[in-house]
């Protein structure tokens, strides 16, 4: 059994899965970044500096919640009933950057797959090995 599991995960295929899935999680903390960090602010400037991880819509408070109503932080911990839009909003910023970086990425490859396609074969560098025992047979025909 161990053997055959050494056999599958040494497949080429398992192995490019794998980093494909660490570098893909990788990248989605630097995307989380960007939309966190970078394009939120300016949207939220932009907005007149609306902080768009803090609006949500409060259905029920918690029993013996003493907080403020208004800090999202808070009544999440609490385990507050909540839409949390400004959330929402953020999550599909996200889904929308990857996406469009994996169109690039697709666009790109497919690009570059059809240009090989359309090179040429290449061309033999000299004569083949059947030739050359030709031109040799034929030059000891002509002296002997």
């Amino acid at each position: 059994m161990m053997a055959d599991f050494k056999a599958f995960i040494a497949k080429g295929n398992v192995m490019d899965l794998a980093v494909a899935v660490i570098i893909g999680a990788a990248f989605g903390k630097i995307v989380t970044s960007l939309t966190d960090d970078v394009i939120m602010p300016l949207v939220g400037w932009i907005f007149g500096g609306a902080d768009f991880s803090n609006y949500f819509i409060l259905l029920s408070t918690p029993g013996g919640y003493t907080g403020s109503p208004s800090d999202y932080a808070a009544l999440k911990e609490a385990g507050a009933a909540m839409i949390g839009y400004g959330a929402f909003v953020t999550a599909a910023i996200n889904f929308l950057i990857l996406a469009f970086i994996i169109f690039l990425l697709v666009r790109y490859t497919k690009k570059v797959l059809a240009e090989f396609e359309k090179a040429p074969p290449e061309e033999a560098a000299g004569p083949t090995e059947i030739e050359l025992l030709t031109e040799i047979r034929d030059e000891l025909k002509k002296r002997g």
